[in-house]
């Protein structure tokens, strides 16, 4: 497989080192204030960059007919415009707030557990995620996706599921989801031990992508 990496930040150096150790070639690495090139020799793009520039790559490899994984976060308020340009170049994506493997496990059971919460107001819930002091957004995507599934199953409001952001030296990433009652208390944590797991799962993710068409996300992987 022939991979476009785009953002060459951290994320960027270990997808590359872990694609060669998996056998694939990286034809492309894209730098922040490298420009596109004229033409592309990619099976698929691995775009984790900033949020104010996302959404232009996104479409570039939309315009181009490239596959694109994307691993970048706190552009979702745009989410929707980018998957009718997708469809309607008919092109390939597949974004996620986080590509760890153990990370949407934790998705899965904070689903479950939300759902099993619904009606039991005497638990007070919220949300922690702790992050290195170099990432821009915050909260993080993958708190926000934490939130949003239980604001969907509990029928509660943002502002009964706080967030709280903490930036600290080079922690890869850690969120709990806490329900606090007078009587108990339920804690759900996934630590992230490094950068490895993410890499790891957007390269899964790319295996998957190729020669699809249409917007997928990771629960279409783990199936």
């Amino acid at each position: 497989m022939k991979i476009a990496i785009v953002g060459y930040g951290k994320m960027g150096h270990a997808i590359e080192q872990l694609a060669l150790s998996r056998g694939h070639s990286v034809t492309l690495i894209l730098d922040k204030d490298d420009p596109w090139p004229q033409s592309v020799d990619a099976d698929v793009a691995v775009e984790f960059t900033t949020p104010a520039t996302a959404v232009d790559n996104l479409h570039r490899c939309f315009t181009i007919g490239l596959p694109v994984v994307c691993g970048t976060t706190g552009w979702y308020d745009q989410y929707e415009s980018v998957v009718a340009e997708c469809l309607r170049r008919k092109g390939a994506l597949l974004a996620a707030t986080n590509f760890s493997i153990g990370m949407n496990i934790m998705f899965a059971i904070n689903e479950h557990l939300a759902s099993l919460m619904q009606g039991r107001d005497e638990y007070r819930v919220y949300i922690t995620e702790t992050h290195h002091v170099h990432k821009l957004d915050a909260p993080s995507g993958t708190a926000l996706s934490l939130q949003q599934q239980i604001l969907t199953a509990t029928r509660r409001t943002a502002a009964d599921v706080p967030i709280t952001s903490i930036r600290e030296g080079e922690i890869p990433g850690t969120h709990t989801v806490v329900y606090d009652s007078d009587i108990d208390t339920i804690t759900l944590t996934h630590e992230a031990h490094s950068r490895q797991g993410l890499a790891l799962g957007a390269l899964l993710a790319a295996e998957f992508l190729v020669g699809k068409k249409g917007v997928f996300s990771m629960k279409d992987l783990l199936k």
